[in-house]
């Protein structure tokens, strides 16, 4: 389906480069929809990469280097009830199980108007930086996020329907986020 004449990302993807933020990007253009996260980007991102508290991902256009999304990773655990690690076939004594979270995520209005799934392509290449940390460096079973219903009530349907459910663990009907997780190993049943 292609919504309003909106190309799909995928079919584009060979025009795009996934970077890690560096201090040589202009980060000053970047507009998203939610305020919050273009302050983010443009003053605490690096910041919190250089006190290694999270790592920011830019998904950048090669003919113009505009940046039309970006993703900010943490490591995490995710402590998951007895119902939650039957789901997973977790058959293990641990408390919490080892994940990355992306701790933020958000498209460009401008490639937003122009592209279609460009969200759902950054969910997927967070799943391969998740892959490459399992082959070399430490196991990370899920990926997780908080769903920021604050901002945006309708993006649970969007993660729902990128393989993310809601974390019972956690789950709280006052909260402004709901904290989800997809399994990387195993699809849901």
């Amino acid at each position: 389906m292609n919504p309003s004449n909106k190309k799909s990302i995928i079919t584009h993807r060979r025009l795009f480069s996934l970077e890690q933020l560096a201090g040589k990007f202009d980060l000053s253009s970047f507009s998203c929809s939610i305020e919050e996260y273009n302050e983010y980007l443009r003053n605490e991102a690096v910041r919190s990469q250089n006190d290694q508290m999270a790592l920011t991902w830019l998904f950048r256009e090669r003919s113009s280097g505009a940046i039309a999304a970006y993703m900010s990773l943490i490591a995490d655990a995710i402590k998951l009830s007895t119902p939650e690690k039957e789901l997973h076939n977790l058959d293990y004594p641990f408390k919490t199980v080892p994940a990355m979270k992306i701790a933020k995520l958000a498209v460009s209005v401008p490639f937003q108007e122009k592209y279609y799934g460009i969200g759902s392509l950054m969910i997927e290449m967070a799943i391969e930086i998740a892959g490459a940390c399992n082959e070399q460096f430490f196991a990370c079973r899920f990926i997780t996020l908080d769903a920021d219903i604050e901002h945006n009530e309708s993006v649970i349907n969007f993660y729902l329907k990128n393989g993310f459910i809601p974390n019972e663990e956690t789950y709280n009907k006052r909260r402004k986020t709901v904290s989800m997780r997809r399994d990387i190993l195993f699809k849901e049943k």
